[in-house]
């Protein structure tokens, strides 16, 4: 049975680590991951647009996937975005469900750290776009991944392929992480 996360898409959400995070992922899955990537638009619209001008299309709207079980969800950044998961309770919701089980992961990258905050999931470490850790629980670590426990936290866009690197090992295995990690050519990033 294949794992499924979702990756909401709200107004004004980051392209570079939105498109980081799901391509990753659907990489992993096309190598034996046993994943199930959905995207989801908190609009009204199918389209949405991201803080730099660039329209996605979700693959279903929130609304109509809300009561879908999941194993993992997935939160780009983008001031904006942020801003929009954060007001969405259904975003919350599926964050608090999914944190009663342990071994779910929850993730975000830049400034969603906040929407983790304001679900009540955010203590310990955790990484962020720097700027926006005050006012939240825990500690801001200055490193591209933090893994706490079943959360999992990137600092912006540069650290997404990063994210969603860890994203691969944590929801498929280290064997699809190391496969990966070479396809993508990270061993000349140094």
């Amino acid at each position: 049975m294949s794992k499924k996360i979702l990756v909401p898409m709200a107004q004004g959400f980051e392209e570079t680590e939105f498109i980081s995070i799901v391509d990753v992922l659907r990489r992993a899955k096309e190598i034996g991951g046993n994943l199930e990537v959905i995207t989801a638009s908190l609009n009204s619209d199918l389209f949405v647009k991201g803080s730099h001008g660039i329209i996605i299309k979700a693959d279903y709207l929130l609304k109509d996937i809300v009561h879908m079980d999941f194993d993992a969800i997935a939160l780009a950044g983008g001031y904006e975005g942020m801003n929009n998961l954060k007001e969405s309770n259904e975003v919350l919701n599926i964050i608090q469900k999914l944190n009663s089980n342990n071994n779910n992961i929850i993730a975000a990258i830049c400034a969603s750290a906040i929407v983790l905050n304001a679900a009540g999931v955010l203590k310990g470490e955790f990484t962020c776009y720097p700027g926006c850790e005050s006012g939240l629980n825990g500690t801001r670590v200055n490193q591209a991944v933090v893994v706490n426990k079943n959360i999992i936290t990137s600092a912006g866009p540069a650290t997404a392929i990063l994210f969603g690197l860890e994203l691969a090992k944590h929801l498929c295995s280290d064997e699809i992480y190391n496969k990966l990690y070479e396809i993508m050519l990270m061993p000349l990033i140094k």
